[in-house]
């Protein structure tokens, strides 16, 4: 049979569906765009491999660490449909052109689809830095093979990140808790957010005073500020270290009684000022936007998280409105230096532009050039007034910061003069004070009149006196003085990371790239290692026995300089100076006389579980990190005033919303001094004999009954079982008997519960009677409430109280009536955003059983933890649903046991 005739198209394939849209039209007639929607294959977990691999070098990591650490790739089972339709697409095809993304992730997709697709027609690997007409038409003529080096960089990284994670996580879940994760860069922003916390709880503020006075000249009054005291600085806040002790010397330490002798001896003083100094002011503007310095500025400006940023930035780049977002270059193209100057002489005056164009030099560590900054799109920009109604509002906001750096990169700095006031008087009590005043007049704006960066917080004094005009003085003018106070302050501590610091701080220490920044952010918020408090980044208590753990016996891999090393050579993985499989070989086996990952594993010795889990808080009292969280427990053994007895430590539960700076020693003892009794015997249930307690737990308060062991007489007077040979078998282990529970109705306290109160609650559910069809009908307390219960049935009833006191007429009644969904929870909605562009339902924000969800009423997704309520946009929303219902319904395994086998027949 002849073979089917080739239709004469190619074949370009890209990641993204909005990508394939933006380039098909600019291809025209002749291609095929089709996506691969992200990567095609991956590592399986090792629990899917083969059967007959398990068993294999393969089957740790489905990775072969014997055999030069070749790995064993699977289409994912949600891209096998997707890879058939391209197979398909490629059967008619007489050339492929891999299109994905430039940077290693992206050449490691092409890779793969070489790989899975196998073609017999013409591989061409084609990239760009935007989607534009004449960036498609460049790349067209500038085409490559795929780039091994980039390939054997992004696998060996993949391959690396499962032997950290397969081989270090396991030691949490034994040591720590179960679920727990470890990550080669994941662990190591873990570890900067705990070391920032450890600096808030040991440090110790002091505290300075100083002066600050109101002084008019004929041209006008200034504020000024105590500098000096008989010839010596007055100290600041920059003059103390962390344990609140001064380290500058020459300087004169206020407190509030010399402060304000001071000030009342200078209220009839006769100021006049000593010096007037004037430098010119030059201000050169920032450079053009890095992945990195985009996540920041955005997060400042626009309070938008690092992932919410770069999805933002993703669909603005598919869409044709800027370049490629994941760059370490803040360089720009010929083009863009031309559009950007052209457009900042066309709106704000040739003057405004520099004669020549400037040239920004990389100071990153790890730094490429990969790409060129991020930037508007096109060889001439798009104001942002012409893109308005083609962008959502986040959208326009991010690429109006995006084209302001671009431009403002580009034009003249900004330039002014600064002054400083130098100006004095003697006290009453002959002391001697000085003051100062400083101001920056700007004359000529440059870039400011197009963009101004924004700062995160900062410790120490506020000196800032820019834009500050002061009055024409000369030496030795008199001056007026009103209104001259004394003033306390204290020291404050490092303030915690936020998302943008936290990534600036990455990006000096050339831990990471800067393209997972964003995913890194997210990933230890949704591990619930770290949370935020408004802005700031606070690790939970977990983190910090993580940490704990990964210092004592994991040092290299959680070191600060190692991590950036490990980048440092993935880098000359990638620029083919260095091989990705000798490198893995000397990570996980070591050499010499440095020891590899996996002789670190096997030679832990014993990890002290509690030590690890332990952190003193106060003499006494000591924080541990339980099953079901932080508490609080005391050293000190409580003893029962009545028997005399020593009984189990007191505890205190630790408020989840409390940052572990602020669990001082006083607020410990606070805690554990208000704390609900562990226990209260409430006394014996007649008909068991059983002792009954009412407990606080980790969900609430309840009561419980106390099975006494089984006496060794018991256990001795137990059947025994005989082998069929005769013999007895080992006696079995006695099933331990469930004791009965029941939660405290909301009323209810450990210390108010009676015992008749609480053997009607271990008493439920509490059977009602039958309906006609001879159906039990039971009542019962739950989570959100009481309510009845008929088979699948149930139906919420009004208080808890009525669950004694409820007949079964009442109850029949109530289900001859129609069922009320969400009838006795009228809530309104967290947030309401519109209809949905697909359901065309409204979308909302509810509290949920988990926490807040979004939903359309058909479809359903929980707010991920990374992101909060005040973030959530209604793009966000949209994406979180389109990509719930890409997924689908979840697959739900059910175990079956296998039939039991026959037993043969007897011959």
């Amino acid at each position: 049979m002849p073979s089917k005739a080739k239709t004469g198209k190619k074949l370009v394939i890209v990641e993204s569906p909005a990508k394939s849209k933006t380039i098909a039209k600019y291809l025209g007639e002749g291609f095929i765009v089709e996506a691969s929607i992200g990567h095609i294959r991956d590592l399986p977990q090792p629990s899917d491999l083969p059967a007959e691999l398990k068993k294999t070098s393969l089957g740790k990591f489905a990775v072969d660490i014997e055999n030069d650490f070749k790995p064993y790739y699977v289409v994912s089972p949600d891209k096998k449909k997707k890879v058939a339709e391209l197979k398909a697409q490629l059967k008619d095809a007489d050339a492929l052109y891999l299109a994905t993304d430039g940077d290693r992730e992206g050449e490691a997709i092409a890779w793969h689809l070489l790989e899975v697709l196998k073609p017999k027609v013409p591989v061409y690997r084609m990239t760009f830095g935007e989607i534009t007409k004449e960036a498609i038409h460049r790349a067209m003529d500038n085409l490559r093979d795929v780039d091994g080096a980039l390939v054997d960089a992004q696998e060996t990284r993949r391959i690396l990140d499962r032997l950290y994670g397969y081989e270090i996580s396991p030691v949490l879940w034994r040591k720590v808790a179960r679920g727990l994760s470890a990550g080669r860069v994941q662990s190591v922003v873990t570890r900067m957010v705990v070391d920032r916390e450890r600096e808030r709880m040991a440090f110790r503020a002091a505290s300075y005073w100083d002066l600050t006075g109101q002084f008019g000249a004929g041209s006008g009054s200034f504020k000024a500020k105590l500098a000096a005291v008989d010839g010596a600085k007055v100290a600041s806040g920059r003059d103390f270290n962390d344990n609140g002790q001064l380290t500058s010397s020459n300087v004169v330490h206020l407190n509030e009684e010399l402060a304000t002798s001071l000030a009342s001896g200078l209220e009839n003083a006769e100021f006049r000022v000593r010096s007037v100094d004037t430098k010119p002011y030059t201000r050169r503007p920032a450079a053009p936007f890095t992945t990195s310095t985009l996540q920041q500025e955005a997060g400042r400006k626009l309070r938008f998280s690092s992932k919410s940023t770069m999805q933002i930035a993703q669909r603005l780049y598919e869409n044709g409105y800027i370049t490629y977002m994941r760059t370490d270059s803040s360089a720009l193209s010929d083009e863009a230096l031309t559009a950007s100057r052209r457009q900042a002489a066309e709106l704000y005056g040739p003057e405004y532009v520099p004669q020549s164009p400037r040239v920004y030099a990389n100071k990153a560590a790890n730094a490429q050039e990969a790409h060129e900054a991020i930037r508007p799109a096109g060889d001439s920009f798009r104001t942002p007034a012409q893109v308005a109604k083609q962008l959502s509002g986040d959208e326009f906001r991010l690429y109006e910061l995006i084209w302001k750096r671009t431009v403002a990169s580009q034009m003249a700095d900004a330039k002014g003069s600064t002054a400083t006031i130098r100006l004095g008087a003697v006290a009453a009590d002959g002391r001697d004070a000085e003051f100062s005043a400083s101001g920056t007049v700007i004359t000529f704006p440059g870039f400011l009149a197009a963009y101004e960066e924004g700062k995160d917080e900062s410790r120490g004094d506020d000196d800032s006196d820019e834009a500050r005009r002061l009055p024409n003085v000369a030496k030795g003018d008199s001056l007026t003085a009103s209104d001259i106070v004394a003033v306390g302050h204290e020291t404050s501590p490092p303030p915690r990371y936020t998302e943008a610091s936290l990534t600036a701080e990455l990006e000096k220490r050339g831990i990471g790239r800067p393209s997972t920044y964003a995913s890194t952010i997210s990933t230890i918020q949704d591990r619930g290692y770290v949370r935020k408090q408004g802005s700031a980044l606070v690790p939970s208590w977990i983190a910090f026995s993580v940490i704990r753990l990964l210092e004592q016996h994991f040092t290299d891999y959680v070191d600060y300089e190692f991590t950036a090393d490990m980048e440092g050579d993935l880098d000359k993985i990638a620029n083919g100076q260095a091989a990705g499989t000798e490198w893995l070989k000397h990570f996980y086996y070591g050499e010499d006389a440095d020891p590899g990952l996996l002789s670190i594993v096997n030679n832990l010795g014993e990890i002290d579980a509690r030590e690890i889990n332990s952190v003193p808080i106060a003499d006494g009292i000591t924080l541990r990190v339980g099953k079901f969280g932080p508490y609080l427990e005391s050293s000190i053994p409580t003893v029962d005033e009545k028997t005399g007895e020593v009984v189990e430590s007191a505890r205190a539960n630790v408020p989840e919303e409390l940052a572990p700076d602020e669990l001082t020693a006083e607020k410990a003892k606070e805690l554990m001094e208000t704390a609900a009794p562990e226990e209260r015997v409430l006394g014996t249930d007649p008909h068991t004999g059983h002792t009954v307690v009412a407990k606080n737990g980790r969900y609430g308060a309840y009561v419980t009954e106390i099975i006494p062991e089984m006496t060794e007489e018991q256990l001795a007077n137990q059947p025994v079982e005989y082998y069929k040979n005769g013999k007895p078998k080992p006696p079995k282990k006695p099933v331990k008997a469930k004791p009965r529970t029941g939660s405290l109705f909301k009323s209810m306290t450990v210390d108010s519960v009676t015992l008749d109160e609480a053997l009607q609650l271990m008493s439920l559910p509490r059977v009602l009677g039958e309906d006609a069809e001879g159906n039990p009908i039971t009542v019962q307390n739950g989570r959100f409430g009481p309510y009845l219960k008929k088979g699948t049935d149930s139906r919420s009833i009004g208080s808890e109280e009525e669950i004694f006191t409820i007949t079964l007429d009442q109850a029949l009644e109530i289900y001859s009536q129609p069922k009320q969904r969400g009838a006795r929870a009228a809530v309104p909605p967290l947030a309401e955003f519109g209809p949905d562009p697909v359901s065309e339902k409204n979308i909302v924000v509810k509290e949920g059983r988990f926490g807040p969800y979004i939903t359309d009423g058909v479809t359903n997704i929980t707010v991920p933890r990374s992101t909060s309520l005040e973030e959530l946009t209604r793009e966000r929303a949209v994406e979180l649903l389109a990509e719930k219902r890409a997924k689908g319904p979840v697959k739900r395994t059910t175990t079956r046991k296998a039939p039991a086998k026959k037993a043969a027949a007897k011959k």
